[in-house]
């Protein structure tokens, strides 16, 4: 699929010329650089597939001046995140890369299973009947029972190391230097300057489960806790512990934890995990999908003190489901995994309200989340709904209104901790 059947699709030129219009002279945020480029922080909903969405609602907001300060997601919302962090640095645009990358990529590829796994997913992605799928399905419990996934994951773990390679980015410390990057004349609009701004400001926020020790892990600002060396590691493994979907991919194992008093002192910071009561490290971990406890992080950038410098923008990937019939037990099933899931996300923003003046909700309906043999016209569609999203979202946006909602929550927060 060439980069041109995107660029140059007329409903997007149509898009990108609202957009443009709408956004002419307003203001998004309080720092700036010396191009006039305007700073948010961005996080991004995990969906699998309907991922390709959250590329045309960032490709919108570069093309009308938006760039990304703190960028976070899980899943499909980390692959973008660790893309736009990684692709240029923070001042540059980095949607034609993205798109080049989506036009030339067959994402079945990452179905790298044996034959058996291959057949059962595009045998489900197809819509087979029941009965076939029972089959196909009893030919891979020994998956499920020997690697607990169907898929290894490696194929997709490859071709993110070199999409990475190719941009120069071969292990975290080159992508922190990449990131921290700071862009010519960065500042506030009063013109006051940042002392730090490379440590301050820029961020990636890639969120993973650890269901060994059943922690919430936020890399790479944890992963000292998994690695000894941590600029050493690809970042493309803190994606691959964040998108590993529960039995569709093995769980990625991390070995050799650290060990000593100074890696006991970490875990023992965490409310969660209690080295008194275990006497013990884990020699070993297993991430899976950071989904399953966070799928939309949209916390991790949220000081609730104080009036920010710049809005965390969120986007979600279909609108929220709350009400779900239950007829059946596997119904049931997947109705106890999404309140799992959903809950940590819900209870945030049901404390934070103004957070609903910043999220999008790209709907996406007729999309299957696990089509990975999705066909080009409903990539297409999908990026574009995506830009759609991010366009009318632009629109209706009002920092000014934003920061005063922003001033009395925090002044009610202020109260409630006397």
């Amino acid at each position: 699929m060439e980069l041109n059947v995107f660029k140059n699709n007329v409903k997007l030129l149509q898009i990108l010329q609202q957009a443009k219009e709408a956004c002419n002279n307003k203001e998004f945020s309080d720092i700036v650089d010396a191009q006039g480029n305007q700073y948010v922080d961005l996080v991004m909903e995990g969906g699998g597939m309907l991922g390709i969405a959250l590329v045309g609602y960032t490709y919108v907001l570069e093309q009308v001046g938006i760039r990304f300060l703190g960028i976070g997601g899980t899943s499909a919302g980390a692959i973008n995140a660790l893309l736009v962090a990684a692709l240029a640095e923070p001042g540059k645009p980095k949607g034609e890369k993205l798109l080049v990358e989506l036009a030339n990529k067959d994402f079945f590829d990452f179905v790298d299973g044996d034959s058996d796994a291959r057949d059962l997913i595009e045998s489900w992605i197809n819509g087979a009947g029941n009965i076939k799928l029972a089959f196909k399905a009893a030919q891979v419990i020994d998956n499920l029972q020997n690697d607990l996934g169907l898929n290894p994951g490696n194929a997709f773990t490859e071709w993110l190391r070199k999409v990475l390679e190719k941009e120069g980015i071969v292990d975290f410390a080159s992508l922190k230097k990449r990131m921290q990057t700071v862009p010519e004349g960065l500042k506030l609009r009063s013109g006051k300057s940042f002392e730090n701004p490379a440590e301050q400001l820029f961020r990636l926020a890639v969120i993973a489960a650890d269901v060994t020790t059943e922690t919430k892990v936020e890399f790479p600002r944890m992963a000292e806790f998994y690695w000894n060396d941590v600029d050493g590691v690809n970042p493309a493994l803190f994606v691959r512990a964040s998108m590993s979907i529960p039995y569709f991919f093995q769980p990625m194992k991390v070995k050799r934890i650290p060990k000593g008093p100074e890696a006991e002192n970490r875990w023992e910071a965490l409310a969660s995990y209690h080295i008194a009561e275990e006497g013990r490290l884990p020699s070993e971990v297993l991430f899976i999908d950071g989904g399953i406890m966070s799928n939309f992080p949209i916390d991790v950038f949220h000081n609730t003190k104080k009036v920010p410098s710049a809005p965390t923008f969120g986007v979600k990937l279909e609108l929220d489901k709350r009400l779900t019939s239950i007829d059946g037990p596997l119904n049931l099933l997947g109705t106890i995994f999404n309140a799992a899931r959903h809950t940590l996300d819900y209870d945030f923003i049901h404390r934070n309200p103004d957070y609903s003046k910043l999220v999008t909700w790209i709907p996406a309906k007729g999309y299957n989340w696990l089509d990975f043999n999705m066909s080009d016209e409903k990539k297409l569609g999908l990026f574009l709904e995506g830009a759609n999203c991010a366009a009318k979202f632009l629109s209706t946006f009002n920092w000014s209104e934003y920061k005063t909602l922003r001033a009395f929550t925090a002044k009610e927060a202020e109260v409630g901790n006397v």
